[in-house]
């Protein structure tokens, strides 16, 4: 094993080592070699430059020895030229550097060298540097070729990333503004642009901006609502359906195309978003520079839109999914206040009023009578009846909730509870009423379970809310080990909070006793 492989990490293998070397300069060859050539007027330059130094040196190479040819000096020049601007200037500069070579290698005494060696030389030469030639084009060629087909696969993992880190961001559960938000800077990281926007077609005539990337001081105004009229590339996505570019704005017709122009961007492409098979939006790159967009921006372009298509749909599905599961909520929940209104106004109140009746009979009763021991019996058994009627109806649905609050109905639970509860509630507001019941029943069935299960002696519940969360902690010293599959209560709130978009996550060693916490969203229910 040679020295350079003592230097290599124990775990690499000896295929990674022997290719070392050959990687290394391929990668510093491949941009001298792949590279745009500079201008012609520039190639003639260094050939004449080059040609006059080759020319210097084999003059003071001739003097320091007079009997050797010295014609091979030319073929450097010949490979600048041909790996620099090509094999035209090349195969041009191969002969200028003959004729060079025999004017003064023969100093003016004709065409053609009288020594057969020095017509040997020439003969030699012209061959080779036409096959240098040849072969710095094949270079050049498959050195494009190599490069090309590396930037392809970069670029395929580039996108797979973004589809991966977008994806991560739908399973997470973050708001459709945020998953199109880092579309738009995915957009914009994929095809190295400082302009990445998605827009949404809200009807025939008007759209939305509802995400964009800007690296300029200038920002696209999202949430804006703006008119399709006009000359501008939204529009014309929409009218073809296809991807569309527009090299200039100057002159566009419509307010949109003048809000662009005065945002600085001069041209710009658009690819259509495609959901479930009806155009959705578009997705816009947007340019500053004086010159037209790459000829490749459309299907790059289009290769991305598929990726903002499957966020979209993805984000979409689990909206109507959430939407559809807070429907259900609410739905019980309005069977539940139904029921326990059912309750109250109707089989509680007929107890109540049959109480009454008995009481007033058992008044009218003579004194000793014989039955008001047991008239008074069934008295009881109606009071207590009707409050078994009420403890069930406010197990069903607390009307206190209905009509005080969240405050009022924890602050009932800590009353009803088996042992002592530390309660602080920093909620200022009325929340939406799904919110309020979802954070009622978190409350009452940790209480439960601290009382039942874990034979805790103090429970401690902090509530507290922001403009867009509602956030509960219940914690308890009991015994801890409760775990959200081994009872249906604990199932159901968790399908209950993320019904409604939020998150339940229960802590709970053993004998370390159990942390319940809830995260439930309400700025947009």
């Amino acid at each position: 094993m040679d020295g350079g492989e003592h230097g290599m990490a124990p775990n690499m293998s000896p295929i990674s080592r022997t290719q070392t070397r050959p990687r290394r300069w391929r990668r510093h060859l491949a941009p001298v070699l792949t590279r745009h050539s500079p201008p012609l007027w520039l190639g003639i330059v260094v050939a004449a430059v080059v040609i006059v130094t080759e020319t210097l040196l084999v003059q003071f190479l001739g003097r320091v020895e007079p009997r050797m040819s010295f014609g091979a000096v030319y073929l450097l020049g010949v490979l600048i030229i041909s790996f620099g601007w090509g094999i035209g200037l090349a195969v041009v500069t191969t002969l200028a550097s003959a004729a060079v070579y025999l004017e003064v290698h023969l100093a003016g005494n004709g065409l053609l060298p009288d020594n057969p060696r020095d017509l040997v030389a020439l003969a030699v030469f012209v061959p080779i540097a036409l096959l240098a030639n040849v072969l710095g084009a094949q270079a050049r060629l498959r050195a494009a070729e190599a490069r090309r087909a590396t930037r392809q696969v970069s670029e395929l993992a580039r996108r797979q990333a973004a589809l991966r880190r977008v994806a991560t961001l739908v399973a997470r559960g973050v708001s459709p503004s945020e998953i199109f938000a880092a579309v738009a800077d995915e957009v914009a990281n994929a095809l190295e642009v400082g302009n990445a926007t998605l827009f949404r077609y809200l009807d025939v005539d008007f759209g939305e901006i509802v995400a964009a990337y800007d690296e300029g001081p200038k920002k696209m105004p999202v949430g804006a609502q703006l008119t399709l009229e006009g000359d501008n590339v939204a529009a014309l996505v929409q009218r073809t359906g296809a991807t569309a570019r527009m090299d200039s704005h100057e002159g566009a017709a419509g307010s949109t195309a003048a809000m662009i122009r005065h945002l600085g961007f001069r041209s710009g492409v658009g690819a259509p978003i495609i959901v479930d098979g009806r155009l959705w939006g578009a997705a816009i790159v947007g340019f500053t520079r004086p010159e037209p967009p790459p000829p490749d921006t459309e299907e790059r372009l289009t290769d991305f839109a598929e990726l903002v298509a499957t966020a979209v749909a993805n984000a979409e599905a689990r909206g109507e999914l959430i939407a559809s599961r807070a429907r259900i909520v609410a739905a019980g929940d309005e069977a539940r206040r139904r029921i326990e209104r059912d309750l109250h106004d109707g089989a509680q109140q007929r107890l109540v009023a049959l109480g009454l009746r008995v009481r007033s009979l058992r008044a009218s009763l003579p004194a000793e009578s014989d039955l008001d021991d047991q008239i008074a019996d069934i008295g009881d058994g109606l009071a207590e009846a009707s409050e078994e009627l009420r403890q069930i109806s406010q197990g069903i649905h607390p009307a206190v909730l209905s009509h005080g609050g969240l405050r009022p109905a924890l602050r009932a639970l800590r009353r009803r509870a088996a042992m002592p509860v530390e309660l602080s509630v920093d909620v200022e507001r009325r929340l939406p009423e799904s919110v309020e019941v979802a954070a009622y029943y978190v409350v009452a069935e940790a209480l439960t379970n601290a009382a039942k299960h874990a034979c805790a002696s103090q429970v401690t519940v902090t509530v507290a809310d922001d403009d867009n969360h509602l956030r509960l902690l219940v914690t308890d010293d009991g015994v801890g080990g409760a775990k959200p599959g081994s009872g249906s209560g604990l199932i159901g709130l968790k399908d209950r909070v993320e019904a409604l978009g939020g998150q339940l996550r229960i802590t709970s060693g053993d004998r370390q006793g159990t942390t319940l916490a809830a995260e439930i969203p309400c700025a947009a229910l």
